[in-house]
């Protein structure tokens, strides 16, 4: 490709920008799945994963054998490759235990958020259809609730004593059995379904994104090429893992990623501040991932923090959800001066993958998000004409590499208005990539609030707010707010003669979704602002938002 820019990495004969960085080795054997990739890869680490609270551990040779024989009782069990295996639990050092087996049988793990309401679990168990369900005894009444009409089996993930609910399996039993090696073993090829995330994708609803092996193994060698090469003996970096691992970040570095080369991985069973920070001195950490309002907390308390902690061993934080300020990355550096701060930016619809910053001089471009991925390719559109456009020129980012979603499962109509037919994944999000090749994140222009990195679709809560019997329209937009990112407000047309209140529509909705989903403020208005088609004119409603901070 004579005319790549070596700077920015643009072609103009396609107008693509290429990534700058060395493409990842992919293997050539159509049938791999992601736990043999994983497990095969040679490396010096000896123990994978520390549970923070409790110190106990799995070292590399446990965990593997370990995941034969889950694998074993599982397939002893019925499951079979294509079955969907749901899974509702905290972080735990186990999580990836029942991750890997599954996918090692070609079967397919979906995991829900442990915050989630029995309703919002059951419209996933309804959607995916999964055989059976992993969780522990604090979350089984939810699965319990979710399935009532289906009667999944469950195994138990904890060793909590719970009152019989029908035959349920314990995950520590399958653990202990000998791994058979007669197992009929099914061909499993880097283009089958490994996992099944659900996001609020680009639009609207919770939608079911469909991961192949080949997306994970392009995940796992993006990840192990980023900090593999990085300072250090391979094997000797550890991670605390601060992120939910039902969350594609989590799951795809922390859950399986970071195995590939012998990293360490501390789980922490929720965040926590003091128990992290703990955590860092405790088992000498390298690496901590964190979200941009974690990083600011660190900044403001540095002087306890550092009287309090012993963060000696930390060598890098890796921060990921929204890109940071100049003033943020320079009052890190100037309190913690010995550790590197880097950036990261992806979605479910790339399994985690899109851009990096990979070294200091990289975050010192205030506002990046980074530079390309490995092997990903980007496209800047113009969002109204369809135009592609060049370098520092703002539109819709559009990616394409091994790491994009294969589409979103049973529905036709949200893939093809995501993925193009040459496996372009619009974003959603409106960018521009400068001179250097650098990926700036200038809007979303996908609705999605960002509540602390959780993700809420105004559409859902919307049309939870319609079925009140008092309230003739509504609109939910994102209101900005320092500590926690945005979070829903709801504009709301009450019906002729009622007088309901801020705080009854606040409540009524707390009672049916989870905590992130909450309406936390409430305008009421004569009428919601809409185009022709009936579209919500949800850009007008924010600026009448943010102009009147008191409304």
């Amino acid at each position: 490709m004579a005319s790549v820019n070596p700077r920015s990495g643009f072609c103009n004969s396609n107008s693509t920008f290429y990534s700058k960085r060395t493409p990842i080795p992919l293997p050539q054997n159509p049938s791999l799945d992601v736990t043999t990739f994983i497990s095969s890869q040679a490396h010096r680490g000896r123990v994978a994963f520390i549970d923070a609270s409790t110190g106990q551990n799995l070292t590399f040779s446990e965990l593997w054998r370990t995941v034969e024989s889950v694998a074993d009782c599982l397939s002893e069990m019925g499951i079979r490759k294509g079955h969907v295996v749901l899974l509702l639990s905290p972080n735990s050092i186990l999580f990836p235990v029942v991750c890997l087996s599954v996918m090692s049988l070609g079967a397919i793990i979906t995991t829900t958020n442990p915050l989630n309401t029995s309703g919002e679990i059951a419209k996933q168990i309804k959607d995916s259809n999964p055989v059976l369900a992993f969780t522990t005894a604090q979350l089984l009444p939810k699965i319990v609730a979710a399935s009532s009409s289906k009667k999944l089996p469950i195994v138990l993930m904890d060793e909590q004593r719970v009152d019989s609910v029908g035959k349920v399996r314990r995950l520590v039993e399958m653990m202990k059995k000998e791994p058979s090696g007669t197992r009929v073993m099914e061909r499993v090829d880097q283009d089958d379904t490994a996992t099944l995330l659900y996001s609020s994708g680009t639009t609207g609803m919770s939608k079911g994104v469909i991961s192949s092996h080949r997306n994970l193994i392009a995940m796992v060698q993006t990840v192990v090429n980023r900090f593999g090469s990085d300072d250090g003996p391979q094997g000797e970096q550890r991670f605390i893992c601060t992120v939910p691992m039902f969350h594609i970040y989590g799951l795809a570095a922390f859950a399986t990623g970071l195995l590939a080369y012998g990293s360490t991985i501390i789980v922490l069973s929720k965040f926590e501040m003091h128990e992290m920070m703990s955590a860092i001195g405790k088992y000498q950490a390298t690496f901590l991932p964190l979200v941009p309002p974690i990083l600011v907390a660190l900044i403001n308390g540095a002087d306890q923090i550092k009287a309090k902690y012993d963060l000696s061993s930390l060598q890098s934080v890796l921060s990921g959800g929204a890109p940071l300020s100049k003033e943020v990355i320079e009052g890190f550096a100037e309190k913690y001066p010995t550790v590197k701060i880097l950036q990261g930016y992806g979605l479910t619809e790339s399994t985690g993958i899109g851009a990096s910053t990979d070294t200091v001089e990289e975050s010192r471009r205030y506002g990046t998000a980074g530079k390309l991925s490995a092997s990903m390719e980007g496209r800047i559109v113009d969002p109204v004409t369809g135009k592609v456009l060049g370098p520092n020129q703002t539109g819709e980012l559009w990616l394409k590499g091994p790491s994009i979603m294969k589409g979103y499962f049973s529905n036709e109509e949200a893939t093809s208005s995501t993925l193009d037919s040459q496996g372009w994944l619009r974003t959603g999000d409106l960018c521009y990539i400068d001179e250097d090749g650098f990926l700036f994140v200038v809007d979303r222009l996908k609705e999605l609030i960002k509540y602390k990195g959780y993700q809420v679709a105004p559409a859902e809560l919307e049309a939870l707010l319609l079925t009140h019997p008092e309230i003739a329209d509504a609109a939910v937009i994102p209101f900005p707010d320092r500590e926690v990112g945005q979070f829903p407000m709801a504009y709301v047309v009450r019906k002729t003669g009622s007088s309901l209140s801020e705080k009854s529509i606040m409540e009524f909705v707390a009672k049916q979704v989870a905590p992130y989903k909450r309406i936390r403020k409430v305008a009421f208005v004569s009428s919601i602002p809409k185009n022709p088609s009936g579209k919500i004119l949800r850009k007008d409603l924010i600026k009448i938002a943010t102009s009147h901070s008191k409304l």
